[in-house]
Parts: C-alpha cells; structure tokens; sequence
C-alpha cells in the first residue's frame, strides 16, 4: 500500500485482518510510525519497499492523491514493474493519463472504492470501511484480465462488490454522485455561515448532512475536482441550469415545483435502489473473447462482480 491514510490505512488493516501479508509505504514519518504503533509493518523508504513489492511479486495499491503520480509512477516503473498495480484514486481517466505516460507496460487495473469520511489520516482508518461498498475496477478492452482478477479479490476480501466500468464513464458518474456534492456541499457551507452566527446556531439535520463533505481537507478535495475537471463542469453546468430555472419560477410564478418534484424523484429512485439485492454479474468469465465489454455492459445496468 502506498500512502496510508484513510483508504490506505484502511485497506492494509482489512487485508492484514483477511491473513494476508501486507506492507506499506508513507511520505511522513508521523503516519508510517502510527501503523507501526498498531502492529502494521510500514516504512517511509519507498525505494526499499518497492524493492519488497518486486521481490515478493506483490500487488501495489497506489493510495496517494492524483497529483503525486508523475513523482510516484517513474519509481514504480523502475523499481518494481513486473507487480500488478492498482489505484483507490476518486478519478481514472488522469490516473490512466499518468500510467499511460510513465510506466506504459504496468499490468494495470485502475480502482475506486466508493467509501469514505470526512477524516483523513491514519487515524481515521479501519479495516471495515469497505464493507458493503461498490468498488469500481477499469475494465477497459486492453485490460489483463489476469490482473483484473487479482484487483477483484483483493476487492471482495475487503467485503465490497466489484463494478466493472469504462475510465471514462467512471469519471461522468463520480461527477455527478460525488465530486458535484462536494462543490454544494461547499457553497452551501459558505452560504450558510455568511449569513450570520444565528443561522449556524439554528443550522440543523440538513445543514450538517449536505455540508458534511465539506470538512474534508480542501488539499484533498482540490486535488480530486480538479483531476476531473471535464466531466465536472459538464455536470456544473447542469446543476446551474437547474438552479436557474429554480430561481426564475420563484420570482415569476412563487414556485420551486420542478426542481423539488425532479429531485425528489430521483432521491425515491436511490433509495428503491440501495435496498433491492444487487444482482451479480454471471455468464463471463475474464479472459474470455469480448469478456471487458460484456462486463461493463452489465455493470452499466447496475449489476457487480460477486465472486
């Protein structure tokens, strides 16, 4: 595991807790030191646990921000490049980018695992935050499906479902479910607290939950938006036209009736979702002829890899 923070530090105590050997690497000692404290095996000398992953033929999870890759991938590249490599990073079109440009011959397999807080740092970590979850695996036609397989398991040992999609429909579908609410969840925030000290005294339910991803560090948060700027403003420019419109019905006609009706269908759409059992994928097995598009055609329709 590279970098141990949240989903760093939490991947390593899952895997550790599967029985599986697992090491890790972190930039800043303080990190490295409290998974040491707590029984894990973490170093800050990334050359010499490169040299380990080579070694020991280990899959590596790069679990940094987007914006260390073009430091990071060259010494993977050098160091450890026969190990399938896998990422946690909230976009895959800039990771695919920067793989692509620095370690072209990776056995590759981008990944997203769609779990989190607003906490960040090896403290935050635990070995059941991805419990339950949908993790995304890049399922691309030129995927390994050898490696493809070796990122699944590591997926399903952790308790999440596999979800098989394209880089590029990944990153439209994280706009619009992830990275837009952290942009409303800001400017509401700002709104809120630029209208008085009453109104932070009297904010409740609502305000703590649509503003609850604002307390993510703004590092980490500028480093995911930005790296999915393209398909963020496509989904931007939506919400505002919708905003728009909003506001031109209530000074026209006293009325928020289409957006209220609009979004508390789709809310009900959700909810009817995330409690109905997931069907799994069947019928394809990796490595099979046209097995990645056959995959992500039954990912698009919500279904996930449960084996």
């Amino acid at each position: 595991m590279l970098g141990l923070g949240l989903i760093g530090g939490s991947l390593l105590q899952a895997t550790v807790r599967r029985g599986r050997t697992a090491f890790g690497y972190n930039r800043s000692e303080a990190g490295a030191a409290a998974a040491r404290a707590d029984g894990f095996d973490a170093d800050t000398d990334l050359d010499a646990v490169l040299r380990r992953a080579a070694a020991d033929d280990a899959l590596i999870v790069v679990s940094t921000p987007v914006t260390t890759l073009d430091e990071l991938l060259p010494t993977i590249a050098r160091l450890a490049p026969g190990c399938v490599l896998t990422d946690v990073i909230s976009v895959k079109g800039a990771v695919a980018a920067a793989v692509a440009r620095h370690h072209p011959d990776a056995r590759y397999v981008g990944g997203h695992p769609m779990a989190g807080t607003s906490q960040s740092g090896w403290s935050a970590a635990g070995p059941d935050l991805f419990a339950g979850a949908m993790w995304m695996l890049t399922t691309e036609d030129h995927t390994d499906p050898d490696a493809w397989r070796a990122v699944a398991a590591l997926a399903r040992g952790c308790g999440a479902q596999v979800v098989p999609a394209a880089n590029d429909a990944h990153d439209r579908a994280v706009a619009a479910i992830s990275h837009l609410p952290h942009l409303t969840a800001n400017a509401t925030a700002a709104v809120g607290a630029a209208e008085s000290g009453l109104a932070l005294r009297l904010a409740a339910g609502s305000f703590r939950d649509g503003t609850r991803v604002a307390g993510t560090a703004p590092a980490l948060q500028r480093a995911m938006l930005e790296a999915n700027r393209i398909a963020l403003l496509n989904t931007l420019s939506e919400t505002i036209d919708r905003l728009v419109a909003a506001r031109d019905d209530l000074r026209d006609s006293g009325s928020v009736e289409i957006i209220v009706d609009d979004g508390h269908r789709a809310r009900l759409a959700y909810e009817a979702m995330a409690t109905t059992p997931v069907p799994p994928i069947v019928g394809i097995e990796p490595g099979e002829a046209d097995w990645a598009a056959q995959m992500r055609r039954q990912g698009h329709l919500g279904r996930t890899w449960q084996r």
